[in-house]
């Protein structure tokens, strides 16, 4: 008996390891056969341990030269001819971009693009931002969309700004983020107070608004509160908009702020820190950074971005403040500093906000049904 193929393309194995496991476990239960494409670093064991198989494509993510951009397509198609899948699930824009029309002119129809966030398209202003979301719309809609193309969220501002309907559920879908396990980042105890202990865990990039954080705390500790901030990420190599790492150092140094590099261990970061801070610029999906410290019963500062404030609602899960704002950044870290109850009650609800509809359970849930849509329709009425 055939068994439907899903095949994902993705950049990095680490990233489908950190982020898509459940949708990989979602397609298993439905008994799909599961194929990655992804760069191959260390994480080979973690994705096959669903039952999904990868495939190794070694590609640099900084090379936008247009001979290599079409050395990867002409490689894609050839995987994916040969994969022939029933499903082709392409995540994150340039591989949205690459194998969406790698798999159009494969011949697979039955497309999945899962939009993660914006990056450089959301988080840029200017003349030359609006054209690149006014080239990526015309792309992603006119060359390699199609009636069995699906577009997958993580919010409800994205599809917008690529000019489709947030509401219309026969094209779009919208999912709570990658999704955390409840039962296995749970809240603990908050520390001892004061210090306010304040954590940032991110990708060390400069659209993640590390340097306004690191801002906000002097100012703040300057004007007297009692606040600390430890930094968990590494810097991307492979990423022009990497903070250094001297940079990095540099900031460790002074008063109150400790770079602590990577860390597998988020339950312990948030059993030692009361408050998340995000102080994001824009380009975001649904941080999974703020959904792991939600589910550890954490408040969240962060900003008037997408995928933020869609999650945090201000004053009651954690404080929106706008972005690119040291100084209102510091200014809700004095109110935060002085208020532990407000703090611990901000983090509670913030778990039940995670528990209403953002947990793993509910994204599997969700692309499941994305797939069995996709599943049910013959491939003669989805041509691309």
């Amino acid at each position: 008996m055939h068994r439907p193929k899903l095949l994902f393309v993705v950049t990095e194995d680490w990233f489908f390891a950190s982020h898509f496991l459940p949708m990989a476990r979602a397609a298993r239960e439905l008994d799909l056969d599961v194929v990655v494409i992804a760069r191959e670093r260390q994480h080979r064991r973690v994705i096959e341990a669903t039952g999904a198989r990868l495939i190794a494509l070694e590609a640099e993510r900084g090379s936008l030269s247009p001979l290599a951009l079409l050395r990867q397509v002409q490689t894609l198609k050839r995987l994916i001819t040969a994969e022939r899948p029933d499903i082709l699930h392409c995540i994150a824009l340039k591989p949205i971009a690459l194998a969406g029309l790698a798999g159009r002119l494969a011949g697979i129809e039955r497309r999945v693009y899962a939009l993660t966030g914006l990056g450089f398209l959301g988080a840029r202003q200017g003349q030359l931002a609006a054209l690149a979301r006014l080239a990526a719309r015309t792309w992603l809609r006119e060359a390699i969309d199609g009636p069995g193309v699906r577009f997958l969220f993580e919010n409800p501002d994205d599809p917008v700004m690529l000019g489709l309907d947030p509401q219309n559920k026969g094209k779009v879908a919208i999912v709570g983020g990658a999704g955390v396990d409840p039962l296995v980042l749970m809240p603990e105890p908050m520390p001892p107070a004061p210090p306010l202990k304040v954590a940032l865990v991110a990708r060390m990039l400069w659209s993640k608004g590390v340097d306004l954080a690191v801002e906000a705390v002097k100012l703040a500790r300057a004007q007297g509160a009692r606040v600390e901030l430890t930094i968990h990420g590494a810097p991307d190599s492979s990423n022009p908009k990497a903070i250094p790492e001297t940079t990095l150092k540099e900031w460790a140094a002074r008063p109150g702020i400790h770079w602590a590099g990577p860390t597998r261990d988020i339950e312990g970061v948030w059993r030692a820190h009361h408050l998340c801070c995000l102080p994001s610029r824009g380009g975001e999906g649904l941080p999974r950074t703020i959904l792991e410290a939600a589910a550890c019963g954490r408040a969240i500062l962060t900003t008037d971005v997408s995928g933020c404030r869609s999650f945090v609602r201000d004053g009651q899960d954690g404080m929106v403040v706008p972005p690119d704002d040291a100084a209102a950044l510091a200014r809700a870290l004095m109110v935060l500093a002085g208020a532990p109850g407000l703090v611990e009650r901000m983090g509670a609800s913030a778990r039940n906000r995670l528990l209403d509809g953002h947990t793993e359970r509910d994204v599997m849930d969700a692309v499941k049904a994305l797939y069995r849509g996709l599943l049910a329709r013959p491939q003669t009425d989805v041509a691309a």
